[in-house]
């Protein structure tokens, strides 16, 4: 013990000079200080999984977040983009980015049902994606029915479209083929071996969301939100069927881009934030702060327009 203690003096002398030192703070980025500046301006605060973002990337992040989800002049609306971002959030599963997608949406004037809708849409992407990827078709085969289907369907009138019903219009296998066939043309292969017990449910789901002309959500916005979740899970089969419905609803080259964008952005977040694995309660909080404080200043800008007529 005699000898023992001698030489741990040092390292005791060490520990104690080292707590009494004051907390090193770490010379700040200047490219970060100014995206903080920005986030500020934007938000009248820094959340804190922006502070906690390493300062090396966070002003290319935040250049990324303000030029493509918050800039109001995109392809996209600021609703269809938070709407996209709520359902490939839904399906990762993040509960984080559920809640500020949520809260976007609604501030971009999304009602419930729109956010419920497109929520059940990346629910059904989710499932066709499990069981494409499960019960493989060989994709040139699988590409060949898709552009069939887009062949027929270019050949209806909009009339005919909208002759469908918001109510389940089959009760079994063989009705629901007859259906199919009817509605795109062909009873596709990558239906047919689905589980005979399933398939009239899953079409009725399935035509009820994606193709019913009464839909709280254009038929583009639905193919656009289906193609985002099908980018980030991989499904080489989704992202083929859904690109091809979205172009033939009407989608540009640009929202396309844009859509995928918006899954890469609400996925990159969601890794983050998973990982961070800040209190939810407080990041609850500071998400409502900051779009109770644009709810502020929206609500301002409106007084003053109108003050103006």
């Amino acid at each position: 013990m005699k000898v023992i203690l001698p030489l741990l003096a040092p390292l005791l002398f060490f520990l104690v000079a080292y707590a009494a030192q004051p907390e090193s703070i770490a010379p700040q980025n200047p490219q970060a200080q100014a995206a903080y500046e920005e986030i500020r301006a934007t938000f009248d605060m820094v959340p804190t999984y922006m502070k906690e973002f390493p300062q090396e990337a966070i002003s290319g992040a935040w250049q990324e977040i303000r030029d493509i989800q918050l800039n109001p002049t995109t392809a996209l609306t600021p609703k269809t983009k938070e709407l996209i971002g709520v359902a490939v959030a839904a399906q990762i599963p993040c509960t984080y980015c559920v809640y500020f997608h949520k809260r976007a949406a609604k501030f971009n004037g999304a009602t419930p049902q729109e956010i419920n809708y497109a929520i059940a849409v990346a629910a059904d992407t989710r499932k066709w994606a499990t069981f494409w990827e499960g019960s493989p078709i060989e994709m040139p085969k699988f590409k060949m029915d898709v552009d069939n289907m887009i062949k027929f369907l270019r050949k209806k009138k909009p009339a005919e479209m909208s002759e469908l019903k918001p109510s389940p219009l089959v009760g079994d296998v063989n009705a629901a083929h007859k259906d199919m066939e009817k509605t795109v043309g062909i009873v596709p292969n990558f239906i047919k071996t689905y589980a005979a017990k399933g398939v009239a449910g899953a079409w009725n789901e399935h035509k009820m969301l994606s193709m019913n002309p009464k839909s709280p959500l254009s038929p583009a916005t639905i193919d656009l939100i289906s193609y985002a979740v099908s980018a980030q899970t991989s499904c080489e089969r989704c992202v083929y069927i859904y690109s091809e419905f979205a172009k033939l609803h009407g989608a540009t080259e640009e929202q396309m881009r844009e859509t995928v964008a918006m899954a890469a952005i609400t996925r990159h977040w969601s890794t983050f934030l998973n990982g961070l694995q800040q209190p939810e309660k407080d990041f609850q909080r500071e998400v409502d702060q900051i779009f109770q404080r644009l709810e502020d200043r929206k609500t301002q800008l409106n007084k003053q327009i109108s003050s103006r007529k």
